[in-house]
């Protein structure tokens, strides 16, 4: 079919008089009566239309058409003036986002509803990581993709005609969410609703609101609902099971969008309590590097010498600078294990420590921090319950002139130690530096040559 100007003006002039209809205040009304098109065939896929963006907004020449199935609905307010659509009803391999001025568009394009796009003089913009259509604004002196105007609508929007597609929720675990499903629709399965978010509504009175999900395996995304929604004071459901949405992106976080509380079927026991937080005895800090050749060598090693691996979630390592009773700086150690009988390194130059030693440490972390101390400072390893695990030095007494200063040199763990100590122990090390104080070796110690990283005896 061939739309001339005198079609496409009478399909404005009708959607122009339905859209009132969609103002009423009871919702107990019949939805305007259908206007669809046929015989429109898409030319091209999407991925051929994202391509065409390169490094900013810019308005389509060529008269490509898409077609896509409606995922979103602005029925209960949580969506507003944007439509959803993606590629397949059913395992879909990517969406579309098109912004415009249009109210209660579920009337019009209701969920399921096939529908073609004609993208010529739509802007396409990609705004924090999400591909987006419609209309165009200028913000100092920058394109971005905007509303597109009600009036201009069905010259770019039309409705295949049939009834709605029952679409299939590309099911998905939060883990494995990637960017190509993004404006998308998804199922979530076994997750709820974050501990600390029971008994709260879905959203604050007229703010946009984040809510978290949470898995059974502890992995957590973004709920965003709308304060103006009609479920915004409801309360949050307790329990647990799945969750239908939109997935959309923000940058390089996923959020979750629904559009209604059937969307969301909690009603399980909540998951049980994942235990990921271990404490353990058998690991230990191992060797400390102050090198008198180079302060960038420095590093602090950890030795595990039990079995199995040891995740080190809620770990941390805390350094009490010179006589300070607070603690100074802190490295969380979680994201990291280490295996049995193996060591992790962390160093404050990682780039510095590889040139140097040969080889990349397990952990870079910045300068000041634990990691980078000048010999005369504590250090105390504490498991993920507060747990004071192991101790170099005597917190509130600088290490000069003590049995615990490694300036310009070295503090060794003795061979044979394979459990940790809360309280520092000379007798376990073997202390180097530049002074000799207090029963250690005045000897201070260059890197490479006097340090053995990764290789505790």
């Amino acid at each position: 079919m061939k739309f001339t100007p005198l079609l496409l003006k009478s399909l404005g002039t009708i959607l122009v008089l339905m859209i009132p209809l969609g103002c009423v205040k009871d919702r107990n009304f019949k939805a305007p009566e259908e206007s669809c098109v046929s015989e429109w065939e898409s030319n091209a896929t999407y991925a051929q239309v994202k391509d065409l963006y390169v490094d900013g907004t810019l308005q389509i020449q060529d008269d490509l058409i898409i077609e896509g199935y409606v995922v979103s609905s602005d029925k209960e307010g949580n969506f507003f003036s944007s439509l959803h659509f993606q590629d397949s009803p059913e395992n879909p391999t990517e969406g579309f986002q098109l912004e415009f001025d249009l109210r209660d568009s579920h009337l019009f394009y209701p969920v399921g509803s096939k529908i073609h796009i004609r993208l010529k003089g739509l802007y396409l913009g990609k705004q924090q990581g999400v591909y987006k259509l419609g209309g165009v604004y200028t913000s100092f002196g920058n394109l971005s993709v905007g509303r597109l105007p009600v009036s201009v609508v069905p010259q770019h929007l039309y409705r295949a005609c049939g009834q709605e597609i029952a679409l299939s929720p590309l099911e998905v675990h939060l883990d494995d969410l990637e960017d190509h499903m993004v404006n998308t629709l998804v199922k979530l399965n076994n997750v709820e609703i974050i501990e600390e978010e029971l008994g709260l509504s879905y959203a604050d009175s007229e703010e946009e609101t984040e809510r978290t999900l949470i898995d059974c395996n502890d992995n957590e995304i973004i709920l965003l609902n709308s304060g103006y929604s009609d479920f915004q004071s409801s309360s949050l459901p307790s329990g647990s099971g799945t969750v239908v949405g939109v997935l959309l992106k923000d940058n390089e976080d996923f959020h979750l969008v629904i559009r209604g509380v059937n969307d969301m079927d909690l009603e399980n026991e909540r998951c049980a309590e994942v235990v990921d937080e271990f404490t353990s005895n058998s690991i230990f800090i191992s060797e400390l590097a102050d090198p008198d050749n180079n302060a960038g060598a420095r590093f602090v090693e950890l030795y595990y010498s039990g079995t199995g691996v040891l995740p080190l979630k809620g770990w941390s390592l805390h350094r009490f600078t010179n006589a300070n009773t607070e603690t100074s700086s802190t490295i969380d150690l979680s994201g990291h294990e280490i295996a049995a009988e193996s060591t992790l390194l962390i160093s404050p130059n990682g780039s510095e420590f590889e040139a140097v030693y040969g080889f990349a440490p397990n952990v870079t972390v910045g300068t000041n921090s634990p990691a980078d101390s000048n010999g005369d400072d504590n250090l105390q390893l504490v498991d993920p319950f507060g747990t004071v695990i192991d101790m170099f030095g005597v917190i509130g007494e600088d290490g000069s002139g003590t049995d615990h200063e490694f300036e310009d040199g070295r503090a060794l763990r003795k061979p044979g130690i394979i459990e940790a100590n809360p309280t520092y122990t000379f007798s376990e090390w073997l202390i180097y530096n530049d002074t000799g104080a207090s029963g250690t070796t005045d000897q201070p110690q260059n890197a490479p040559t006097d340090f053995s990283p990764g290789s505790h005896p």
